[in-house]
């Protein structure tokens, strides 16, 4: 069967392999001679591909070239969550611990409802003289309900108590309020998207307000980026303090980048003396 170049075109399309074999013209030149001479073993002539190949050679020259559509990337998540945006729950920044703990269960303000176990409200002390800022819940955090478990939350428990401070029971001056800048976890722990950080804004918002903390540490770029409605790198932030609300607010990296980059942790270390110096300067 002789396959019109239209029809390769398709074939390549769908990714089926060319297992036909490609005849160039100068090929059909060069045979045409040979093809043409009679055969030394008999009288009867030999058949002619010469015009055959040819006439497979013009249909190619003759079809019209289908070009190869480039493939891209579908930016599915980011159009989807996009077309998902709903309407957050009315009132939030009057809303008291339990009013707020049960509107950000019951969220529904974009489309990472769709795809979490749970959402991660936040743990720790309701008037903690400390806040944790993270970024959002991992694959862990979803199934457990609590920001900051499994490796991460392993090394973010020892940096707290370097400095005296812990998430487990203890008094106001003791215990960390932990939260993260989204409640629910993206899906394939995926960056965060913009409109995401927005609708979710509030809730962060509201809790700080309801702890009113002496010192927050902002841990990880888009929790930096979203209480402090900035571009620039940790490395250009961290080191002096900043101000939301009205509340100090140092910056550091997150856990999980110290993870894959241990050379960074004294960076940290030196980021949490700082915010234990700006409480130490407020008390």
């Amino acid at each position: 069967m002789r396959w019109s170049e239209r029809q390769r075109a398709m074939l390549r399309e769908m990714g089926v392999p060319p297992f036909w074999p490609e005849v160039s013209a100068d090929a059909v030149e060069d045979a045409a001679p040979v093809a043409a001479a009679p055969s030394a073993a008999a009288d009867v002539p030999v058949a002619q591909p010469a015009p055959v190949l040819k006439a497979v050679a013009q249909e190619r020259v003759a079809a019209p070239v289908v070009p190869k559509r480039p493939v891209e990337a579908k930016p599915v998540v980011a159009s989807s969550a996009v077309a998902e945006l709903g309407a957050r729950p009315a009132g939030i920044e009057q809303m008291d611990w339990p009013a707020l703990r049960e509107a950000v269960a019951g969220c529904q303000a974009c489309g990472l409802c769709q795809s979490r176990s749970q959402t991660v409200f936040g743990v720790g002390h309701p008037q903690a003289d400390w806040m944790i800022v993270g970024e959002a819940p991992g694959e862990q955090e979803d199934k457990m309900g609590e920001p900051f478990v499994g490796r991460a939350g392993q090394l973010l428990d020892r940096m707290l108590h370097a400095v005296g401070l812990t998430r487990a029971e203890a008094p106001a001056d003791k215990q960390v309020f932990i939260a993260n800048v989204l409640k629910c976890r993206p899906p394939a722990n995926r960056n965060p998207l913009p409109q995401e950080v927005a609708q979710c804004e509030p809730y962060l918002l509201r809790q700080m307000a309801l702890v009113q903390p002496k010192v927050m540490v902002a841990m990880g770029r888009f929790a930096v980026q979203s209480l402090l409605k900035s571009t620039e790198p940790i490395g250009r932030l961290r080191g002096r303090v900043h101000h939301v609300q009205g509340i100090p607010v140092v910056v550091t990296y997150h856990p999980a980048y110290l993870l894959r980059n241990p050379a960074d942790k004294a960076l940290a270390w030196d980021d949490l003396c700082l915010a234990r110096e700006v409480l130490q300067q407020r008390t």
